[in-house]
């Protein structure tokens, strides 16, 4: 094991602070040995009984990506009906998505029942499998910013809808859809709190028994 030096371990926790989602970005290609570089990062994320489950989806066609922004438009505008009185002005002023300027798209599904890893772990908590791709799915994005890419989850999505628009398999379950390039502006706050919609907590609530 590496003797990680102080130096490194400071760099770490600026990379992870500046990893923060992004949602405008610039219409520079990625190239494509960057994304590949960042991709196989997953290759290297932890899962349950090595199960590996994690299915990735590049949407490169335009009807893909027109599915995908279809599908968060009719979603975000039920969103912001179910919004109350107050905090609906703010919530239509948010840039919840970079689906249209984004030049990668990369969708990140489960397959929940893989046969990899022989149930290993997922017999309690089934969970863990989809768990294992928000894993890959943090180390794909901490490797792309350490490269000066932004990444962006959009969440605001019908996953369903999504599975069958793009014609996958029942047994895949959407975990992660993300924007990727590179980005409009930089800062290390996360947007919803600079757009006033919520304060990050001072301290890190922790139960002890």
């Amino acid at each position: 094991m590496p003797d990680f030096s102080e130096r490194f371990r400071a760099d770490l926790a600026a990379l992870m602070r500046w990893r923060r989602d992004v949602r405008s970005f610039l219409s520079d290609p990625v190239d494509e040995a960057l994304l590949q570089e960042c991709l196989s990062a997953i290759a290297r994320a932890p899962s349950v009984g090595l199960s590996e489950p994690w299915r990735i989806v590049r949407l490169e066609s335009a009807p893909a990506r027109a599915h995908a922004i279809a599908n968060f438009r009719a979603e975000n505008a039920a969103a912001l009906a179910e919004q109350p009185g107050d905090r609906a002005p703010s919530y239509a002023r948010l840039k919840l998505s970079g689906l249209e300027e984004a030049p990668v798209h990369l969708a990140l599904f489960c397959a929940e029942e893989t046969q990899r890893g022989h149930g290993l772990g997922a017999r309690t908590m089934p969970q863990t499998r989809a768990y294992s791709v928000v894993a890959a799915a943090t180390q794909f994005w901490l490797v792309a910013r350490a490269h000066g890419l932004g990444v962006g989850w959009v969440s605001i999505l019908d996953p369903e809808r999504l599975r069958r628009d793009l014609d996958l398999p029942e047994g895949w379950a959407l975990v992660a859809y993300l924007c990727v390039g590179w980005p409009a502006e930089r800062s290390d706050t996360p947007e919803l709190e600079r757009a006033g919609w919520q304060e990050r907590r001072g301290s890190l609530p922790v139960l002890e028994r």
